[in-house]
């Protein structure tokens, strides 16, 4: 299982679009044989910046995912809500 952290900083005034896309989104994904288990928003208080936290199968799982027509579709239409650069880090979780 791997964890993804997704960071975008949102446009004033266009949050309710973003949350209601996520929220789309991970509706299709639960829907599909997409390897993800799980996936959570957060936002930073008082800001407009967004912290999207998923699990995944595996690592060719979300490679899939971010690679997918859908995710590209999604991300084209996101670009006019998002300010710079969204970015994502992955992490595995420690057996111990």
């Amino acid at each position: 299982m791997i964890n993804v952290g997704l960071y975008y900083k949102v446009k004033k005034g266009s949050e309710k679009e973003f949350e209601d896309k996520f929220n789309s989104v991970v509706k299709m994904l639960k829907g599909s044989a997409s390897g993800i288990r799980d996936a959570k928003l957060y936002r930073e208080i008082g800001s407009s910046e967004y912290m999207i936290y998923t699990e995944w199968e595996n690592m060719e799982a979300f490679k899939g995912f971010i690679q997918s027509k859908d995710f590209h579709e999604t991300t084209s239409q996101g670009r006019s809500i998002i300010e710079g650069m969204p970015r994502h880090r992955v992490f595995s979780e420690l057996q111990m």
